[in-house]
């Protein structure tokens, strides 16, 4: 994974809460995330002590969580403008939703829902829906929207698409030198 590695530079912090099952996936594109952004500190848990939790959040009025609209607790949406740090689950859905519930002080952070989500790049992982992106395709996606700088993105993305062909590959049983399986 080192290789994909693709430094960038992102304005926002993201904290990535990440699900123990995550953690050594082969297919873990929060690994590559956090390995990629300046600013990124990654957690591995389900349920979270809250004083811990808050310190790495920092002031929640600045934060908000990339997560779609749930019945969890009272949701508000996220304002652009005000968004100062960004904190994302990487979970299955249903895995997410149960992180969700187990720590109320993420239920009570606003909500950023993407706006307009591209055809996922990440074809070896089965989607239920085709909005459904990879943690690392949706955090590119969120911070894009939030510095206004859609293009700085692009290198880790690009990067992303080697990697995702690279496991295609050794899932296919091809040498890493193959062509691209797509």
């Amino acid at each position: 994974m080192c290789h994909w590695t693709c430094p960038t530079d992102n304005q926002v912090p993201v904290l990535i809460l990440q699900h123990p099952q995550e953690q050594h996936h082969v297919k873990n594109s929060a690994g590559l995330l956090a390995r990629g952004l300046a600013h990124c500190h990654r957690e591995v848990g389900e349920v979270f002590d809250p004083a811990q939790l808050s310190d790495w959040i920092g002031p929640a009025q600045d934060a908000a969580l990339l997560y779609p609209s749930t019945r969890l607790g009272p949701e508000t949406s996220a304002q652009a403008a005000q968004v100062r740090k960004l904190v994302i689950i990487d979970a299955t859905w249903r895995k997410s939703l149960r992180m969700l519930a187990c720590n109320p002080l993420l239920q009570a952070l606003p909500r950023l829902a993407l706006q307009s989500t591209p055809t996922s790049r990440y074809f070896i992982r089965q989607a239920r829906q085709a909005h459904q992106l990879s943690t690392l395709e949706a955090c590119c996606q969120a911070l894009a929207e939030l510095e206004g700088e859609p293009g700085r993105y692009q290198p880790l993305l690009a990067a992303f698409d080697g990697f995702v062909s690279e496991q295609a590959r050794w899932m296919a049983g091809l040498p890493p030198n193959a062509p691209p399986v797509s």
